[in-house]
């Protein structure tokens, strides 16, 4: 990464007391004191004006400028966009949000999720904006819980954020093999695709783990190559969203069942498939949890917009630009999954057909089915294939984003192992962390083995602890920090508070929803591990919380200037380090 020649100077040169550098001190890491943050701009000292304007935030947050700075607004928006991928995220859900409580429950709880998620990434957006690092979420709740709850507030949000992003990495790996597979049902073959079946199982796992490598593979080229893996991971949704829109309507249209009434589409509601409380089958589920059930689906379809967030340590201009790709993306996200929830709707084949194709017990990924019905047997084989590119880039940038997160996180101390995934290369790209990705992506994937729900609790995994990350940060905005936080060039104004509290409700109601038995009666076979694996990487925040020394957390900040930096004794300097760790 090339400097300019002010912020060169500030980050290799040592400052005297007269504020130039002394060649004879020119060394790779910057020696500054807290007395020069806190005086910047004044006489004797050097003023970040001088220096690029990245470059100067990131010092004030605390940190050396070591990453691979060189993405622009469209990446920004790219990794957001492309790590949401709607497209695929309707496809993966829609099953399952129309049978809870039918169409009526499934659009109009779709709109809801979509006014909620805009707000959240509003409010998200304007903690990026104030402070735009890699540690991004993490960092966020640690500035969003003061003084008092920080080190608390991050330490959990760290543990799960790098939980869900994972989990997301080794579920997206495990989908696409799930495309592949349910080509057997499609052309009846004589394989056995049962995921009751153990022996199928082990398939699934081992192609999974394949697919993993070679994603984790792309996620190791330089870091100049990754503009080409945003711009083919976008184009390939906008092919599927324009077939999507455009075909399935006009093969539906050549059917002799033809389209849904709007009156089926908007107000018909089913309260029969989700079980029933008792084994008797005489005590059914509410039918108002059933609707609530529905956010199960909808909410999973709008997760995980802090992506622009985790890369806005290599985005140009990131106080403006990571906010507006992190807002504008989930904007353009929450369109194009409405119109494309309303489009299947519409285009849905009669009930029977339906549920027949959704609940094959002999494929792996039913809307396979329902494309082959729709489009038929040559037509669908088109849009499988992009489907499967689709999910595969999906996993590819979501290990980017993720790395950028795990890295910032172990820079700070969180993790353990924390001085080798903290570590950067000589590109500028943190290649211990996609390795960390790679390892507990590949353990997770084997939980596919012991039980033939592993798939959906993996998907509950992945989106739990971010509904969960999200509801602390607005907490703490709202209680806890409301009026001694960084503002950024993103500013809510006199909306704060009330987006702050629906960020709040709704995300706390989706974690409730992603941690909730979705079937009934329960039972060990269908049981939501989620609530599990929430359990176990909180107990780890909790005892790294207690267990690391508060001097060995690099992330102790108070606010100074309107951000946050790090601090230590005041007579004492401090020192960025070559991995851009701040060291006494």
């Amino acid at each position: 990464m090339s400097f300019r020649a002010a912020g060169d100077v500030a980050a290799r040169g040592s400052f005297d007391a007269g504020g130039a550098s002394s060649p004879e001190k020119d060394q790779a890491s910057a020696i500054v004191t807290p007395s020069i943050l806190e005086n910047n701009g004044s006489q004797g000292t050097p003023s970040y004006s001088e220096m690029d304007e990245d470059e100067a935030q990131l010092k004030k947050l605390g940190y050396k400028p070591i990453l691979h700075r060189s993405f622009a607004l469209f990446e920004s928006f790219a990794a957001t966009f492309a790590a949401l991928d709607v497209v695929g995220g309707v496809r993966l859900t829609m099953a399952t949000g129309i049978s809870f409580a039918g169409p009526a429950s499934y659009w109009s709880s779709f709109v809801i999720t979509a006014v909620c998620s805009i707000i959240t990434a509003a409010v998200l957006a304007e903690v990026c904006s104030a402070l735009p690092a890699s540690g991004s979420i993490y960092l966020w709740a640690a500035e969003s819980g003061g003084k008092v709850f920080g080190r608390f507030l991050s330490f959990l949000v760290a543990w799960w954020s790098t939980t869900a992003w994972t989990t997301f990495v080794a579920s997206m790996c495990q989908s696409t093999m799930n495309f592949v597979f349910a080509e057997v049902s499609v052309f009846n073959g004589s394989y056995k695709t049962d995921v009751s079946d153990v022996k199928f199982r082990a398939v699934q796992w081992i192609t999974s783990e394949v697919v993993l490598l070679f994603v984790i593979l792309l996620n190791y080229v330089p870091p100049r190559l990754y503009k080409l893996l945003f711009r083919i991971s976008m184009a390939i949704i906008a092919i599927d969203y324009i077939l999507n829109i455009v075909w399935v309507p006009i093969a539906t249209s050549k059917k002799d069942y033809g389209f849904r009434s709007a009156k089926w589409v908007f107000t018909q509601t089913y309260y029969n498939y989700a079980g029933t409380m008792d084994d008797a089958g005489t005590k059914p589920v509410p039918k108002g949890w059933q609707w609530c059930l529905t956010y199960f689906a909808t909410a999973g379809i709008l997760c995980g917009y802090d992506a622009s967030g985790h890369i806005a340590e290599e985005t140009k201009n990131a106080s403006v630009k990571a906010a507006r790709g992190l807002f504008w993306s989930t904007v353009v996200s929450a369109v194009c999954a409405f119109s494309l929830i309303i489009m299947f709707l519409f285009c849905m084949p009669p009930d029977t057909t339906f549920f027949d194709l959704i609940y094959s017990a002999t494929s792996t990924q039913p809307v396979v089915n329902l494309y082959a019905y729709m489009l038929g047997r040559g037509g669908h084989v088109v849009m499988n294939v992009i489907c499967i590119i689709e999910l595969f880039m999906n996993a590819v940038v979501s290990v980017l984003a993720c790395s950028r997160l795990v890295f910032a996180v172990a820079r700070d101390g969180v993790l353990p192992f924390s001085s080798w995934i903290g570590q950067v290369d000589k590109n500028g790209q943190p290649r211990n962390a996609i390795t960390v990705i790679y390892i507990c992506s590949c353990i997770l994937l084997c939980s596919i083995l012991p039980s033939n729900v592993a798939f959906t609790s993996l998907v509950s995994a992945a989106g739990a602890p971010s509904f969960a990350a999200y509801t602390l940060i607005a907490f703490g905005r709202l209680f806890l920090s409301r009026n001694n936080f960084p503002k950024g060039k993103w500013d809510l104004g006199i909306l704060k508070k009330p987006f702050y509290f629906v960020a709040m409700i709704f995300n706390a109601f989706a974690f409730i929803v992603n941690v909730s038995p979705y079937s009934y009666p329960v039972k060990a076979s269908n049981f939501n591990y989620a609530i599990v694996i929430m359990a176990i990487v909180s107990i780890c925040a909790v005892l790294c919380t207690i267990f690391i020394p508060r001097s060995k957390w690099l992330a102790t900040r108070s606010p100074q200037d309107g951000y946050v930096v790090p601090h230590g004794p005041q007579e004492s300097p401090v020192q960025v380090n070559e991995k851009g760790q701040w060291e006494k």
